[in-house]
């Protein structure tokens, strides 16, 4: 399942025409799924259809003309010169005896439901004039709005702010980063017939689903025991952030590792899960931690100044290794990178600034391209790179995370993606498998509570319950009906 660009869409529409889907049917189909979403959200209430002049406000007319059949009440206001499928559009409703008024003569109506097919993905700049107005007083009107694949104006402003967004054949960048994704509301995916080798584009990033990730969920054995299952060695801890360890224990043990070690500076009261093995050291030394036996490693979780010299003693063990926080420092990574050991690192905007010398804001802005130019500089390595939603990057690859929410904004979530990532390296998965199923089942576990107030260790006690969902067929993506 990819993740699509308005540019990437308008390619997709032209495949589907080559390969002998009309542009029409595509309309039609479209129309039909907004029509029924209406239906569905707003049953009995009067539709007022907002339609531009573009194939967005084609979409909007053959709603109407469906509301219309199906005994809907429904006005229409729309631009004049509307073209090609559009104007087919037009005339098919027109021929119901529907009127269809210019959008000029729209007064609002707090009772109904508003359509709002003004623009879509082909919007070229901010909104002006007349229509910027018209979406002010609509988003002044505070009665239900549905807007057709994308809320008109984005991605700029001023735009739509919608109840219900109904994406039409995929789902768009908007959709998912913010603060875009706030002006959708809620969001379903609306299927319209186009053929699947039109939507297959392996430049654009995958969408991160259910069905794809439970396929990569690993399977114990019935004879399985705690040195079969995966052996994490966690390495983090200074003076104020003894938590930061014991989180990440606790994520790899809740993700199914069947023997977790916490290393830790002997002078560090770290206080890791009743169910670690304790590993004090003095100073990082690989001869130190090889005790641990470990199948993957976590590395500079709450570790301070001693996040370098951590990193570079577990180097020495040549483990599948997750690096985190204290241990994300461009030397590190080189090191790791020349090396060939197998890495995920997982910066947040702030750690990924000082590995790649742009501004956080910047990559906050530019999440997609922030993670691919981490993933270039220290080609080989899995990069991780959190926020709303979290983007991962290897090589030529790149995936979005749908999983997760704001309540998930609180100390100690990154430690415990750490251990859940830690766990399945050390199942068995490879790093870029790992990293997926890794953010995933650890966004899908804060979905299982989302409220704010929710604590990472809490996320962390229902990774299983999230694991098991997932494995059974118990889980929705968002944009799922």
């Amino acid at each position: 399942m990819r993740l699509f660009t308005p540019e990437a869409m308008r390619e997709a529409d032209r495949r589907a025409v080559e390969l002998g889907y009309p542009s029409l049917l595509l309309m039609e189909a479209a129309g039909r799924q907004v029509a029924e979403w209406v239906l569905r959200a707003y049953p009995g209430r009067k539709a007022v259809v907002l339609a531009g002049r573009g194939n967005n406000g084609g979409d909007g007319l053959v709603a109407a003309r469906w509301l219309a059949l199906w005994g809907q009440p429904v006005e229409v206001f729309a631009a004049e010169g509307q073209a090609g499928d559009a104007a087919v559009a037009r005339r098919a409703l027109e021929a119901l005896g529907l009127a269809i008024r210019p959008l000029a003569e729209w007064r609002p109506e707090p009772q109904a439901v508003v359509v709002d097919a003004l623009f879509g993905t082909g919007l070229r700049g901010p909104l002006e004039g007349f229509y910027a107005e018209l979406v002010e007083r609509l988003n002044a009107l505070g009665g239900p709005v549905v807007s057709v694949d994308l809320p008109s104006g984005l991605p700029y402003t001023p735009h739509v702010r919608a109840h219900l967004t109904v994406a039409l054949a995929g789902l768009k960048t908007e959709h998912l980063f913010y603060p875009q994704r706030s002006a959708c509301g809620r969001i379903v995916l609306a299927p319209i017939g186009m053929p699947p080798r039109a939507l297959e584009n392996p430049a654009l990033p995958e969408l991160l689903n259910q069905a794809a990730m439970r396929a990569l969920l690993p399977v114990r054995p019935g004879d399985a025991h705690k040195g079969s299952v995966g052996r994490v060695l966690v390495a983090g801890g200074y003076r104020h952030y003894t938590g930061a360890p014991s989180l990440a224990a606790l994520g790899a043990y809740r993700a199914g590792a069947g023997l977790v070690t916490v290393a830790y500076p002997a002078d560090c009261p770290v206080e890791p899960p009743l169910e670690a093995v304790r590993l004090p050291v003095e100073g990082w030394r690989p001869e130190c931690l090889r005790e641990a036996r470990a199948e993957a490693v976590a590395v500079g979780m709450g570790a301070g100044a001693g996040g370098e010299a951590a990193a570079m003693a577990a180097l020495g063990l040549a483990r599948p290794t997750v690096l985190d926080a204290d241990a994300l420092h461009p030397p590190v990574l080189e090191a790791y990178r020349a090396a060939g050991v197998p890495a995920v690192v997982t910066p947040h905007p702030g750690e990924a600034s000082r590995l790649l010398g742009w501004p956080s804001r910047e990559i906050a802005g530019r999440p997609l391209e922030a993670a691919q130019a981490l993933a270039r500089r220290y080609a080989g390595l899995v990069v991780v790179l959190k926020g709303g939603p979290t983007v991962l990057a290897w090589a030529d690859r790149l995936a979005v995370n749908p999983s997760g929410n704001p309540a998930m904004a609180t100390g100690g979530m990154g430690d415990v993606l750490s251990g859940v990532i830690a766990a399945l390296l050390a199942a068995g998965l490879a790093p870029w498998d790992a990293a997926r199923l890794g953010v995933y089942l650890h966004g899908l576990a804060g979905d299982r509570v989302g409220r704010v107030g929710l604590l990472a260790h809490e996320v962390a006690d229902v990774l299983p319950e999230a694991q098991a969902a997932l494995r059974e067929g118990g889980v929705r993506d968002f944009w799922e009906p």
